[in-house]
């Protein structure tokens, strides 16, 4: 399935919960579909898909946010880069502990990429992040996420997303290995 973007075309339920199995101990979100209703549908196909499953945090930029969704197998990379989705209309705000798909400049560019807010981020809301999650327990274990690297390369000493897409986990784990790591994400209510 991993390997195929176009069986991800189940409706997510109204609401359910999310846990985050991570390096640094685990945390809850909370989805609300009518947030962000393509966001949250693409989320919960991907969870339950198990394409967040030993993927990094590889952008954490203290003050702002934990980007994370490069699949840690390029052949998987490969397969989603083009697999875009329309964006939502922003209903939410970019408040802390908000989750919400990162997106390139252009518009309906979503994929599979996140990132949760350690900041009320709501200068992103005007900006067509429509947020569709909320870390509810644990934001805590967010915040410890590993910071030390920043913002990716070429703009900071971080890892450059072109390499974590082509070469996958052993690029991350070989270059930055202080960073941290979802182990298992599993839908739980």
């Amino acid at each position: 399935a991993l390997l195929n973007p176009s069986l991800a075309k189940e409706k997510a339920p109204a609401q359910f919960r999310v846990k985050f199995e991570t390096t640094k101990g685990a945390f809850i979100a909370d989805v609300t579909r009518a947030s962000a209703p393509l966001g949250a549908d693409r989320f919960y196909n991907l969870v339950k898909m198990g394409y967040y499953n030993e993927v990094a945090f590889f952008r954490v930029i203290d003050g702002f946010m934990a980007q994370f969704g490069i699949h840690g197998d390029p052949k998987v990379n490969e397969k989603w880069q083009s697999a875009s989705i329309n964006d939502d209309p922003t209903r939410e705000s970019n408040v802390r502990g908000a989750i919400t798909f990162a997106a390139r400049t252009v518009p309906n560019s979503r994929t599979t990429q996140l990132f949760i807010n350690f900041a009320d981020n709501s200068q992103l809301d005007s900006r067509g992040f429509a947020p569709f999650a909320k870390v509810v327990e644990g934001m805590e274990v967010v915040d410890q996420l590993y910071k030390g690297y920043g913002e990716g390369a070429p703009s900071g000493g971080g890892p450059r997303q072109d390499l974590a897409q082509s070469q996958g986990n052993s690029y991350l784990r070989a270059q930055f290995p202080k960073l941290d790591f979802i182990k298992r994400v599993s839908v739980v209510k």
